[in-house]
């Protein structure tokens, strides 16, 4: 041990020749990686597919029309992350210049570009455009 190199921190410089083999990660081709592949019953399996088989039809909704104060936070709070990072403002701002009064005002409107997807018990969900929802 006394010939390998540390630096600053202490870790030891690699060469990638040094590297042994069984430390390197096997390469997944990337339709195996999202089609589940050989491994796809594997509980391991990190990436998951959502198919639109789990999708409840518009008319067989379960959920509430009311949109939630939980949905309402997480909205406003997207939206004006994504106001602040210069995506285009759907209302007239009228000189305002916070992000979170912008993005009320757009919910307001019902102008948000944002699909809210409810989970169900059985693994389905619900995809609720603003527009569609109560707010209170």
């Amino acid at each position: 041990m006394d010939d390998m190199e540390y630096d600053d921190a202490g870790h030891r410089d690699m060469d990638d020749e040094e590297v042994p083999e069984e430390e390197l990660e096997e390469e997944v081709p990337a339709e195996d990686m999202y089609e589940g592949g050989d491994d796809a019953g594997d509980q391991d399996n990190k990436v998951q597919v959502l198919d639109e088989s789990h999708k409840q039809p518009n008319a067989h909704r379960i959920t509430t029309r009311y949109m939630t104060k939980y949905e309402r936070a997480r909205v406003l709070g997207t939206r004006a992350l994504q106001i602040s990072m210069n995506a285009p403002v759907m209302v007239d701002i009228e000189g305002e210049t916070d992000p979170l009064k912008i993005a009320m005002k757009e919910l307001r409107e019902r102008k948000i570009p944002i699909i809210i997807r409810r989970y169900l018990p059985d693994n389905s969900f619900e995809d609720w455009s603003i527009d569609e929802l109560i707010i209170e």
